[in-house]
């Protein structure tokens, strides 16, 4: 089975006119900041399941209704699996996350420190933690870079997440983008802490950070812990499945180490709902 384990839905209308100037200086494609639900149901063809959520930054200028996510989940439960974004800066955030959990039936949780600007151990995501752990709840955080302006890259290390780990030992937390560039601490920080994982969604594009990541990962035995995922919109599911599946082909005849051909389908393959502990 194929999960994508990260994807996004979100209107142009979501996104400030700061936000959006932050995005295009980058991504150059307006297209992206419009997802359909439409569109994302098709690209989600390529794969077996796939989890969806939106966003909750207004600190950066993008948030994205979890209603308008639940919507969305709601019209084909057999394959989407919805979570919840919540921001500790808004007022009733622990209300929302409940109201997503036990209302809109989401199944895991949506963080991201450097967009919605806190530290992660900040007091206010504390009971957060306490939630997910005390029922089971995955959190997908994006603990790594970005192109917003006002995005501060202090609060994007991945080795912060070790004290989550250490506080809330049985909390399952999924890394975004192996926290790039911070690759090597987020290698290092899934190899040692049972319940941390990451993916490597919207790498491959990098390809020589891409084939230095899953490297990294091999040599420190920690490619179990990676999950598929293709933060689309910006990626596709079924061309990032392709990459990762043909990730030694950057290495053409340089003579460097290829990537273990059961790694890479082990990734793509990986049975991330079980580990994950989503139904």
């Amino acid at each position: 089975m194929i999960v994508d384990c990260h994807t996004h839905v979100w209107k142009r209308a979501h996104w400030t006119e700061e936000a959006q100037q932050d995005a295009l200086r980058v991504i150059r494609d307006p297209c992206l900041l419009e997802t359909t639900a439409e569109q994302h149901w098709q690209a989600m063809q390529a794969v077996d399941k796939a989890i969806v959520f939106g966003f909750s930054a207004r600190h950066t200028g993008l948030v994205v209704p979890n209603d308008f996510v639940a919507d969305y989940v709601s019209r084909h439960p057999e394959k989407l699996i919805g979570f919840v974004a919540v921001d500790p800066h808004e007022p009733g955030y622990l209300d929302e996350l409940r109201r997503g959990i036990e209302d809109l039936k989401f199944q895991g949780v949506k963080l991201a420190p450097i967009y919605q600007n806190y530290h992660v151990m900040d007091e206010r995501m504390l009971p957060v933690y306490d939630y997910c752990q005390k029922n089971g709840l995955p959190i997908l955080i994006h603990q790594g870079t970005t192109f917003f302006a006002k995005a501060p890259l202090k609060y994007a290390l991945p080795v912060q997440l070790e004290e989550v780990a250490l506080h809330y030992p049985g909390l399952v937390m999924v890394i975004a983008h192996m926290g790039h560039p911070w690759i090597e601490e987020t290698v290092v920080l899934i190899r040692k802490q049972p319940n941390f994982y990451a993916d490597v969604s919207a790498l491959y594009y990098r390809p020589w950070q891409f084939y230095n990541a899953l490297m990294s990962a091999v040599e420190y035995g920690a490619a179990h812990k990676l999950l598929f995922g293709s933060d689309y919109p910006f990626t596709q599911p079924g061309v990032s499945a392709d990459a990762v599946r043909n990730a030694n082909r950057i290495t053409g005849s340089s003579g460097l180490p290829r990537i273990p051909s059961d790694v890479l389908d082990g990734i793509v393959e990986r049975n991330t709902l079980g580990l994950l502990n989503l139904s």
